[in-house]
């Protein structure tokens, strides 16, 4: 069967009863039982249930009686999305064995519409990493080449949907974090708007910044998921009233007369040769496709990887100060503890990578340091937002490369978090100002390693990005995933 087949062509051969959906849940299980040992994309498997949905999805089908959009659909989840009834651990020994008691929006929301969850996936601990290096459970693997790492934090969720363990995933994006891992793995990631899709059940590590946001090998899978989990969503006041849009139609509406900025400052300096050659023929594409590209300055950014690790460091030690160990947590009696001795030794028991970043965030939040550190960071995010602001009075949408180099060997950079941190200047613009990016698979370097183009857009402006990045991905005839 196969497994690499669009969210469009599914629905259709389920509809025309050319497959059924327990055909379809039986075979892609069976793609991770034959792949996932060397690529390592899975925390949890959920495979029964998986089957048992697909079987009801299939009676309903025959039955005539109502189904959801997805008719049955094999996702993955990022394991700091909550999902009741299968564990929610965040890549980290401190969550090992925690099941939430209800689903994430996003997460209910798929479910209604039929979506079949078949596992949670890998991610650095809490989130907080940019090659899925930092995972308790274990690094994963680029399934275009498993000695290279997948990108991250969401690296389970672009490994899962490159390496056919799944059609749909969804991750989280704090700093680049969906579309690090799509770029690296040759799939589509998109970051929304901050406040079009909701929060509720994502473990926060940086509130003010993070977004939920789909991953799937097709800029028009994306746009089918978008239209289910976007939305206002009382339970997060972050999220905003919108009218409904439909993120599908019109997809092939193209570019045309569209102005185009290429961002100086995140193609020029560190940027890998083959990832710059790709980069000026992504353009001449879209110039072919009736585009106009201009060059684009943002001074700001030069100063983003300073001020993003300290904002989303700071309000990463102000959220995982809940994880005391006493209300869930691992096996560690209280017994022969003072109460700071036994949260200290909880404490310990984070990754090196998280326990880096808390003591950041208590540094740069302390008496003396605030206004140093913390507060200037804020001022560099409202000048960046502001110079964003004057962009797109000038031009429709802002691309770049979405990394500025290639996927590296696995353990070449884990211990030089610094050279990591540099990594993500092209991603976290988009996170201090709240706007929407997505990374679109565009070439194979002469390594056979895939590089992404990464394309923003002004807020709420979802459907023209997503037209653009069809418009993008049409020009494209990439090769599959060799694994």
């Amino acid at each position: 069967m196969n497994l690499g087949i669009s969210a469009t062509e599914y629905l259709s051969l389920i509809r025309n009863g050319e497959i059924s959906a327990e055909e379809f849940i039986a075979s892609t299980l069976d793609r991770v039982h034959a792949v996932e040992g060397k690529v390592h994309a899975y925390i949890t498997m959920d495979e029964q249930n998986a089957l048992n949905k697909a079987r009801s999805i299939d009676k309903k089908i025959k039955a005539k009686e109502r189904t959801g959009l997805f008719l049955g659909m094999p996702i993955s989840i990022k394991d700091n999305i909550c999902t009741s009834g299968i564990r929610t651990t965040c890549a980290s020994k401190v969550l090992e064995n925690f099941v939430s008691p209800y689903d994430a929006t996003v997460v209910s929301k798929l479910k209604y519409e039929d979506a079949i969850i078949i596992g949670k996936v890998n991610l650095d601990e809490f989130a907080m990493g940019s090659t899925t290096e930092f995972s308790y459970f274990g690094p994963s693997r680029n399934p275009w080449n498993p000695e290279y790492v997948p990108g991250g934090s969401s690296g389970g969720s672009g490994v899962s949907v490159s390496a056919l363990e799944c059609m749909i995933s969804l991750g989280s994006d704090t700093g680049g974090s969906v579309r690090s891992p799509a770029s690296f793995c040759s799939v589509v990631g998109l970051k929304p708007t901050y406040g079009l899709v909701s929060r509720y059940g994502l473990v926060s590590y940086a509130h003010s910044i993070e977004q939920i946001g789909p991953v799937a090998r097709k800029v028009q899978d994306v746009a089918f998921v978008l239209n289910t989990i976007a939305g206002h969503d009382p339970h997060d006041d972050t999220t905003v009233e919108k009218g409904a849009v439909d993120y599908v139609e019109d997809l092939d509406a193209g570019i045309k007369g569209k102005k185009i900025g290429l961002v100086q400052q995140m193609t020029e300096d560190g940027v890998d040769k083959e990832v710059s050659a790709a980069t000026n023929s992504a353009i001449s594409k879209l110039q072919d496709l009736g585009a106009e590209c201009i060059p684009i300055s943002l001074d700001s950014i030069v100063h983003s990887v300073a001020a993003y690790y300290t904002i989303a460091s700071a309000e990463a030690s102000s959220n995982l100060e809940r994880y005391d160990n006493l209300r869930y947590g691992f096996d560690l009696g209280t017994e022969g503890y003072e109460f700071k001795a036994y949260v200290s030794k909880v404490r310990s028991n984070f990754g090196p990578e998280v326990i880096r970043r808390m003591l950041l965030g208590a540094f740069v939040l302390s008496a003396g340091y605030y206004g140093k550190y913390y507060l200037k960071a804020q001022k560099v995010r409202a000048m960046m937002k502001s110079q964003i602001d004057e962009a797109f009075k000038k031009v429709d949408f802002l691309i770049a490369p979405t990394m500025p180099i290639l996927p590296f060997k696995i353990g070449e950079k884990i211990n030089n978090p610094l050279t990591l941190y540099l990594l993500d200047i092209n991603t976290i613009m988009a996170n201090l100002t709240g706007i929407p990016a997505i990374s679109v698979p565009f070439a194979i370097s002469n390594m056979g390693l895939p590089i992404g183009i990464q394309i923003f857009a002004n807020s709420f402006q979802e459907k023209s990005l997503l037209q653009a990045s069809y418009a993008l991905q049409q020009t494209t005839r990439l090769p599959e995933v060799p694994l």
